[in-house]
């Protein structure tokens, strides 16, 4: 990569525990760990600016420290590559069309 090239943005979009990530990274691929996707350089706005949101504070301070995670494929909802990085946020997954992948499969029935 030369310097005039600008570093890829992906944004990830992942369930967890009832809640909606919405995450920016400059790396994803599969992980080695089956079943499982790796994000890594996670990207947060400047800590310069004025107004700060709760929400992307919230994300900063859970990964804190935080090289590489590695989120369960069916957690996924979207994955994007962007020309720049948004602001990434939690939100409640109640009341939204997006719902985690069953963990436990029902039943059968019959036989």
């Amino acid at each position: 990569m030369t310097t005039n090239q600008a570093k890829t943005v992906f944004r990830v979009i992942f369930v967890n525990q009832d809640k909606v990530y919405e995450v920016y990274c400059n790396h994803i691929y599969q992980s080695e760990m089956y079943g499982f996707i790796e994000i890594e350089e996670l990207i947060f706005g400047e800590r310069s600016q004025l107004v700060v949101d709760p929400s992307e504070e919230k994300l900063q301070q859970e990964f804190a420290g935080v090289t590489r995670s590695f989120v369960p494929m069916h957690a996924i909802v979207r994955i994007d590559e962007l020309e720049k990085e948004g602001t990434p946020k939690i939100s409640d997954a109640k009341g939204t069309n997006v719902s985690a992948f069953p963990s436990v499969l029902p039943p059968r029935r019959g036989n």
